[in-house]
């Protein structure tokens, strides 16, 4: 009996037969009951790479149907937009820059403020950053327009799906120039390189609209109104003294920006401890990575430098890797200049000798409140603690304290390290040490979890594995409230929390969709 279409279907390829169409249309007509030749349009809704039980395979999930695909990327477009701009968008972030491409698809005029620079110009920050190890405050690897993802690999794989249209964000950033292969790919990845192209793209089409942005505007308060029932945001205050006017604030400021935290709790707007991850950077050779992995294939033409994900549970906490970067790189992510903080990218062919990841052990409010950091600014002061004692193990100018990891597992300091892919440099000593220097010891949670992970991939634990202190921004440790179908601060009237910085997403798509979401409600609100 054949299937009726159109209809969905799932076929596994080997690794020399997904460039044969007329190869996976066989496998397609088998699974259907139909002739090859007789199979309409087929296109692929899901491409994904399977390296379990020993075999190494792609599998496709198709679309068949009897007519063609035809599909419009990123539908309705922005539109012009003129009139007053009622709306302030505080970050220029995936967060902000969707919301303010959510309202110019309504024709609502918005202006976005950034404390950075324009993500080209954000480039020459970044080179002082990792030659030199200076840090500039406002313009750095979390700050800038395209936000903490710009510059930090471009990964768009979430688990966000029920939170709003995630083909909504991907199919806006193909139109950008985001090669169409995010659609399909199971684990879409654009890469530092291009990332920035796309994020300039994107911003210019906003301004061909009218929606006005500023760079280097740092916010410095609230302008808040006391009349009615109710108090109400009324604009911005920057940095130089400017004040903005507005009758709706989007706050889309990013995972890193403690100073906004700040600004919001002198106003009355509550602020909640939510968890997050603490850890460290992991680094291998990638050629390591791949021989686990794809085992005799390991340097097979078709394959992709290999990834992993890795997750135990100790003591009732999480300890898992985060953010892995298959032949990429590690970086300084600082921003603040007597802090150090450690974060991983790949460019788009991920073709650098060494892949990294973060290695991190969840902590969640109760934690906080047990160590003495009671508080919803707990998590701040725990991690500023641990920037702080890696900044100075490092010996300053970013360079940063580095074990191998059989020295962690043992206890013990390093007196020599393998080769790294972190420019600013490392310092052999005992990252045990920095972990554990905060009232929230987590040094031994660590090794727990690491050694559950080497029995799992045989051949991770080795002294060519390299632990990078430390990792600490791997999402907001805060959360500002808002109402759930409104999306506005219950405390604080035409405030609009949104995207990482107020707790409400985690990494590029999550934030986007959340931004979305956010400039729509803006929009209903007005």
């Amino acid at each position: 009996m054949t299937a009726e279409l159109p209809c969905e279907v799932e076929v596994k390829l080997g690794l020399d037969e997904l460039d044969e169409p007329s190869v996976w249309r066989q496998h397609v007509a088998v699974r259907l009951g139909l002739d090859p030749e007789r199979i309409p349009y087929v296109s692929v809704l899901k491409r994904s790479l399977d390296a379990r039980h020993g075999m190494v395979r792609f599998r496709l999930r198709v679309r068949v149907s009897n007519d063609p695909p035809g599909e419009t990327l990123g539908d309705p477009p922005p539109r012009e937009v003129t009139g007053p701009r009622r709306v302030l968008i505080v970050g220029d972030g995936p967060a902000g820059l969707f919301a303010a491409y959510a309202l110019a698809r309504r024709g609502i005029p918005c202006r976005v403020v950034e404390r950075g620079r324009p993500v080209q110009p954000r480039r020459h920050d970044l080179k002082a950053l990792q030659r030199l190890g200076h840090v500039n405050p406002d313009s750095n690897y979390c700050f800038g327009e395209g936000g903490a993802g710009a510059y930090s690999d471009g990964k768009l794989y979430t688990r966000s799906v029920k939170r709003g249209n995630v083909r909504d964000v991907l199919e806006i950033l193909v139109r950008h120039g985001a090669p169409p292969e995010i659609l399909t790919d199971a684990r879409p990845h654009i890469g530092s390189n291009r990332l920035p192209r796309v994020v300039t793209a994107l911003r210019e089409h906003l301004e061909a609209v009218g929606v006005a942005f500023a760079f280097e505007s740092r916010v410095s308060d609230l302008l808040v109104t006391s009349g009615g029932s109710r108090r109400a945001v009324a604009g911005v205050v920057l940095a130089g003294g400017a004040e903005l006017e507005a009758d709706r604030v989007v706050v889309a400021t990013g995972h890193s920006a403690r100073d906004v935290h700040e600004i919001l709790t002198r106003h009355g707007v509550r602020l909640e401890a939510k968890g997050f991850a603490i850890g460290l950077r992991i680094e291998h050779p990638q050629s390591l990575i791949d021989r686990i992995q794809y085992g005799a294939l390991a340097g097979h033409p078709r394959l992709p430098p290999a990834a992993y994900s890795l997750a135990e549970q100790v003591n009732g906490r999480g300890v898992f890797t985060f953010c892995m970067c298959p032949g990429g790189f590690v970086v300084s992510a600082a921003t603040e200049p007597d802090g150090l903080v450690v974060n991983g990218m790949s460019l788009s062919g991920r073709r650098f000798p060494r892949a990294n990841a973060g290695l991190v052990v969840a902590v969640e409010a109760d934690d906080l409140a047990g160590a003495g950091l009671s508080g919803p600014l707990g998590g701040v002061t725990l991690q500023r603690a641990l920037e702080r004692t890696a900044f100075v193990a490092g010996g300053g100018a970013q360079r940063a304290p580095a074990t191998r990891v059989t020295d962690f597992l043992a206890r013990r300091g390093s007196s020599t390290l393998p080769d790294t892919s972190y420019v600013p440099g490392l310092i052999a000593g005992d990252v045990g040490d920095v972990l554990d220097s905060a009232t929230l010891r987590l040094a031994d949670r660590l090794r727990q979890g690491i050694r559950g992970m080497g029995r799992r991939l045989r051949g991770f634990l080795t002294e060519e594995a390299l632990l990078i202190a430390v990792e600490t921004r791997t999402s907001s440790p805060v959360r500002v409230p808002r109402h759930p179908d409104l999306l506005e601060s219950s405390d604080l009237a035409g405030l609009f929390p949104a995207g990482e910085g107020a707790g409400h997403a985690g990494g590029i798509v999550s934030a986007a969709v959340d931004g979305l979401r956010v400039g729509e409600a803006v929009a209903r609100s007005l």
